[in-house]
């Protein structure tokens, strides 16, 4: 079967299951355990369980939450998870929230940053492949942890601060905010964050609005195509929010879903880049 990217439907993750040639990476997450009880009641069959939140898919530097974990912290937790880049993964999230969907996104950007070339996140997460008949089974996951293998990251998709910067300072780049508007006007602020405010010259996509709550999933191509439309044409897009994990569902839609080149996820976001003051920030309608 050919590789992955982006999206995948139930059925076609059930076939590709059938054939025994894909890792299912089931990414719930709740305090005090509550992801991996979720699991243990009833997972995709074969599926590996991490949680997102208590194994560390980001990491906190200085004053920014949500960075990228160091080398030895990724190759360490593949090998605990049994996976390694030549594999095929899919990213399943639970499908109840836009939350957890940009959680499962912040994860396959991570991968794909890590070296993972084939990938795809399941359309819908664990409600909607129970929604749709398929079978689940309960307890533990059944992988054994494996060797660690080595890392070949690809940085294509990530921005840093002075990515930003030039962004800002000679409009190369669109700069995408996908936090909800009260943070992009500045009238409240991540707790880690210096200051309130947006980046200068960022459009303003609230990342929820992505989602089809009714649905469980993300929404079409058409109402994605509309969602972005404020967006240029082409050219490259820096995607942020507070802390690199709300972002990651609007740089997924734009980069894996709708395809388009030079997407990049601006991990440190605005808790990074207000640490330091001499980064402009603005704040208003």
């Amino acid at each position: 079967m050919s590789g992955l990217k982006g999206l995948i439907d139930a059925a076609a993750l059930a076939a590709r299951l059938v054939a025994g040639d894909v890792a299912v990476l089931d990414v719930r997450t709740g305090a005090n355990g509550a992801g991996r009880a979720a699991f243990e009641a009833g997972h995709i069959p074969g599926a590996r369980h991490t949680d997102y939140a208590a194994d560390g898919w980001r990491q906190k530097r200085g004053g920014a939450p949500g960075l990228l974990p160091d080398a030895g912290h990724l190759a360490a937790l593949f090998a605990r998870l049994d996976l390694a880049p030549g594999m095929n993964v899919v990213v399943v999230p639970a499908g109840e929230s836009a939350n957890d969907l940009a959680g499962a996104a912040r994860v396959y950007w991570t991968l794909k940053t890590a070296g993972f070339s084939s990938l795809a996140l399941l359309d819908g997460g664990t409600k909607g492949w129970i929604a749709a008949g398929h079978a689940v089974e309960t307890g533990p996951p059944a992988h054994r942890p494996a060797p660690e293998a080595a890392l070949t990251f690809n940085w294509r998709a990530r921005a840093h601060a002075g990515d930003v910067l030039a962004a800002v300072e000679t409009g190369g780049a669109a700069l995408v905010d996908g936090r909800s508007a009260s943070y992009f006007r500045g009238a409240e602020k991540a707790p880690e964050a210096l200051s309130a405010g947006r980046i200068p010259g960022a459009r303003h996509v609230d990342y929820v609005a992505a989602f089809d709550a009714a649905a469980g999933r993300l929404k079409s191509l058409p109402e994605l195509t509309a969602l972005y439309a404020g967006l240029p044409a082409t050219g490259p897009v820096i995607s942020y929010c507070n802390t690199g994990h709300t972002a990651a569902l609007n740089w997924f839609a734009l980069s894996e879903v709708m395809g388009r080149a030079g997407v990049r996820l601006y991990d440190g976001s605005m808790t990074e880049w207000t640490q330091d003051p001499a980064r402009p920030v603005v704040t208003g309608e």
